[in-house]
């Protein structure tokens, strides 16, 4: 990774990772659009905003570049990709960012702000088993202001399907085999990349000390994270949004 003369090219990473996430997921960019149009439709241009799971800040990153006024906290536990936000947005006032792990009942003790307009999350509550997750969404119930919106866009599978499944399956993974062909990034190529910045080579030691090669969790069904979320205190819940692997779950305070 290239090198400006104040140091570590963060923006280079962040833009690294999202291409490596693209060869997963080629219509990331889709979903971003649809989950702010709802911010926008649901609480308005200016929103403050929590980045569940952030990773990187991918969701900040688009949410201040179509809202200039918005704020955004974003919380996540990877020290490595915690790196990278707290590098890309470096002086911007409009972002804080938390270290928490979100299977701690007091996780939300370490936020700034008691409520949110919206709270957004992609691509990342699938390492949580169903339990945990229930019990995150009742504790998000808390957090989203009434009136206010939470998404989910993430990999939500029908066990109802199993040959559309399998032919969706074969037919992606031929399309990453010419991607990486042509010399697409894949997820352990990317981590071993940022194991050899001296920037990353230690929070991503430490990373992976805490969620090994890669996190467990489950998939359960969209119609499960509606069900979920209105139980779980939510007015309204349903799917906004879906690809063949993909579904974006949207619920109204």
């Amino acid at each position: 990774m290239t090198e400006t003369a104040q140091g570590t090219d963060w923006r280079a990473w962040q833009e690294s990772w999202d291409r490596q996430q693209e060869w997963y997921m080629p219509d990331r960019e889709e979903r971003f659009a649809v989950m702010l149009d709802m911010v926008e439709a649901t609480v308005g241009p200016a929103p403050r905003v929590l980045d569940l799971a952030c990773g990187t800040g991918s969701i900040t990153d688009r949410l201040l570049r179509r809202f200039p006024d918005a704020v955004s906290t974003g919380v996540d536990l990877d020290p490595a990709l915690l790196a990278i936000a707290r590098g890309t947005f470096a002086g911007d006032e409009r972002v804080t960012l938390v270290t928490a792990d979100l299977t701690d009942p007091a996780w939300v003790d370490a936020l700034p702000h008691r409520q949110y307009d919206a709270v957004l999350t992609a691509t990342a509550l699938h390492w949580l088993f169903a339990g945990p997750l229930a019990t995150l969404y009742r504790q998000l119930a808390g957090v989203v202001r009434e009136g206010g919106v939470f998404a989910n866009a993430d990999h939500m599978i029908d066990l109802s399907t199993p040959r559309i499944n399998a032919a969706e399956r074969a037919h992606r993974h031929a399309r990453q085999d010419r991607a990486k062909e042509a010399g697409a990034l894949d997820w352990a190529q990317w981590w071993a990349l940022a194991a050899r910045d001296p920037a990353l080579a230690e929070p991503t030691a430490r990373r992976f000390e805490i969620y090994g090669e890669h996190a467990d969790g489950e998939m359960p069904s969209a119609q499960w994270h509606v069900q979920t979320l209105r139980t779980a205190g939510f007015a309204e819940a349903r799917t906004v949004w879906a690809s063949p692997t993909d579904t974006m779950v949207l619920a109204l305070r």
